[in-house]
């Protein structure tokens, strides 16, 4: 694949459920290896958004070009190339971490030597070696999650896309998860990441705060307080709201 501009364009993105707006004329676009930061309260439109992203779902309207596919037309070109960690386990309880690594590495399409030799580097990033030999259903929370991580980029996808998943993990865990993301960065991964974290906005380069299915602003968190006329990520999303 050919170098791009910008990972996502997004132009006027909705979705409707019947008469239910659950994504609004949302527009924004993201560049090579950054983080974006999709911000907002639970019920924003942050999954509903990152589904039709992922081509799980069909927008009612507007469009959106992935890794420079068009998102109508092209969506199953788009798959083997990114990487998704939902908000639901994803995981198979009743397999080791290894194992997992192991399957979902072949549902990406990696075989033989490559398969095991990327599943070796994901234990090793992430700081598995002694849990991954352990069942799912028999690991903490926090691990758990760092597996379904491991199972989003065993293929090295260029697109990285995370919903909500410090969700539920204590803040030593969550400071460990945005470690991780910024290593992954670094080697030219970009990175979609919804949260309804505040503090978390902190680790993004761009920011885009929802709610009710509206994006009520985008741009680096400096630029969102500025014209916020605030000092924090917090009282900008307070301000936002309170002027809806």
């Amino acid at each position: 694949m050919k170098p791009l501009d910008k990972v996502i364009v997004v132009q006027e993105l909705t979705k409707k459920f019947g008469e239910f707006v659950a994504v609004d004329g949302v527009s924004f676009s993201v560049k090579p290896g950054e983080i974006l930061g999709l911000l907002g309260p639970n019920g924003a439109g942050k999954t509903t958004l990152v589904k039709m992203l992922c081509g799980i779902l069909e927008p009612s309207a507007g469009k959106a070009w992935v890794l420079g596919y068009d998102l109508a037309r092209e969506g199953d070109k788009i798959r083997p190339h990114i990487g998704y960690m939902s908000q639901q386990f994803s995981l198979y309880p009743d397999l080791t971490g290894e194992e997992n690594l192991y399957f979902y590495g072949g549902i990406y399409g990696l075989e033989g030597e490559k398969r095991f030799q990327r599943l070796n580097e994901v234990v090793k990033l992430l700081e598995l070696e002694n849990w991954a030999v352990y069942t799912v259903e028999n690991l903490p929370r926090g691990i758990r999650q760092k597996i379904a991580l491991g199972c989003a980029i065993i293929h090295q996808p260029r697109l990285l896309i995370l919903d909500e998943p410090t969700s539920g993990v204590d803040p030593k865990v969550r400071r460990h998860f945005w470690r991780l993301i910024h290593q992954l960065t670094m080697s030219g991964t970009t990175v979609l990441v919804t949260t309804h974290y505040m503090d978390e906005a902190a680790y993004c380069d761009r920011l885009a705060f929802m709610f009710e299915g509206r994006l009520l602003i985008w741009g680096t968190p400096e630029e969102v307080k500025e014209a916020t006329g605030t000092e924090s990520l917090e009282q900008a999303f307070v301000k936002l709201v309170r002027r809806k």
